[in-house]
């Protein structure tokens, strides 16, 4: 297998194994609460305490990653990552379980942007976007898989055996530590580096200069719109039909998979066009057709139009997931790139995981267009975003000249 392959490889499996751990919260979710006798705020912290600690380990592990290498911190941020939801099966209270979970969230952050500056750094420019894509759909197999092992772990050991799982993505970073070699981009940026730029500090790198700093904001609120409009999709469509179109549990479940068909079939797909059309004129089409799909998708009725409805709003407010780590990267050099990756869009996680607060209000006020109307809005407001930042269709002739490197 060669290098770029095995960089793919590396980062699938290790979004698969993030997208994992996040989801059995999901599903182990009400056996915590019943287990420790808390109430359904209590448990929405958990989530939002591992949305912190990614954010913090995207800052920490992304700055480690671009001083000492992406392999070795790769697998470091692998290794917590696994500690903490190991650890998590030993919770004696809920303090605990939001401090294991934090641990998680640090190793999680960090290993999402690596894994993509890894991607990045091999692949040719014009292959950069399908690249991406194929290591985005990592997030959606571990929904899969969490759910396959919840299936069969929760009614045998409970909780705490599904969360002993954990251990596995040891084994995963002592197979990536011996058998993927460092990124040669990275090797030779730091030859190149002078002793000045290595005392410069990673994280002001985004913001200093006037540009730079419009950029990474630019940037920032991308990726927040994504997590938003992910989330409250995500999490309240299923009881927005339930309540608007009388479906069962069972049917609101079909949905969720015909949703996440739908994803995956438009992470696949962004890939592939970006690299034709360019990043920029890719995420003009996804966004617009997102805003344009959640609003009219209101107006679904009928199991057929349920489903096809939400295949299609999945295809294009989750395709756009695919393409995160290769627009970040067209802006950043290489020796800050891992630092924006993580930063950046474990920001976005951060903030856009309160948008199930503001969609729940939303509903319980107003109606499930209202709700609807407000997740078009969102990605307007990306929309416009993305068109300020000054990637065109001349990208791959000034890929070499970004924002970063103008700047220092």
């Amino acid at each position: 297998m060669n290098y770029r392959k095995k960089t793919v490889v590396a980062s699938v499996t290790g979004l698969t194994l993030e997208g994992m751990d996040i989801m059995f919260i999901s599903f182990a979710m009400s056996l915590i609460i019943a287990d420790f006798h808390i109430n359904l705020a209590t448990g929405g912290l958990i989530s939002s305490v591992t949305n912190i600690g990614m954010l913090a380990g995207g800052m920490i592990f992304g700055i480690l990653a671009d001083k000492f290498g992406r392999v070795k911190v790769f697998t470091y941020s692998i290794l917590l990552f696994a500690i903490g939801t190991a650890l998590t099966g030993f919770a004696a209270n809920i303090g605990e379980v939001c401090v294991f979970r934090f641990i998680a969230g640090l190793g999680a952050g960090g290993e999402y942007g690596i894994g993509m500056a890894l991607v990045a750094e091999a692949w040719p420019k014009h292959k950069q976007g399908r690249a991406s894509s194929y290591v985005s759909i990592g997030a959606q197999f571990g929904v899969i898989i969490a759910a396959l092992l919840s299936a069969v772990i929760l009614p045998a050991w409970g909780w705490r055996g599904l969360f002993f799982i954990g251990v596995l993505p040891v084994i995963f970073a002592y197979i990536v530590r011996r058998n993927l070699k460092e990124s040669p981009e990275w090797l030779a940026a730091q030859k190149q580096q002078s002793a000045a730029s290595k005392k410069e500090g990673k994280l002001i790198q985004l913001f200093n200069t006037p540009r730079t700093a419009f950029t990474t904001t630019a940037l920032a609120i991308m990726a927040t719109v994504q997590i938003a409009g992910y989330n409250g999709l995500m999490i309240w469509l299923p009881s927005m039909l339930q309540q608007s179109q009388g479906l069962s549990v069972s049917s609101s479940a079909l949905w969720t998979i015909s949703t996440s068909v739908g994803m995956i079939a438009g992470m696949l797909a962004f890939g592939q066009i970006s690299d034709r059309l360019g990043i920029k004129a890719s995420f003009a089409i996804f966004l617009s057709a997102s805003a344009s799909a959640v609003f009219l998708y209101s107006y679904a009725s009928g199991s057929a139009g349920v489903l096809i409805g939400g295949a299609v709003v999945g295809f294009f407010s989750n395709g756009m997931f695919a393409g995160y780590g290769a627009l970040i990267s067209k802006y950043y050099p290489v020796e800050v790139r891992s630092t924006a990756i993580n930063t950046i869009f474990n920001f976005g996680r951060a903030l856009g995981g309160f948008s199930p607060i503001l969609v729940g209000y939303i509903l319980q006020h107003f109606h499930m267009g209202a709700a609807m109307l407000y997740l078009a809005v969102l990605y307007c407001v990306s929309f416009a975003a993305m068109i300020s930042l000054n990637i065109g269709k001349s990208e791959d002739k000034q890929e070499s000249k970004s924002v970063m490197s103008k700047a220092v």
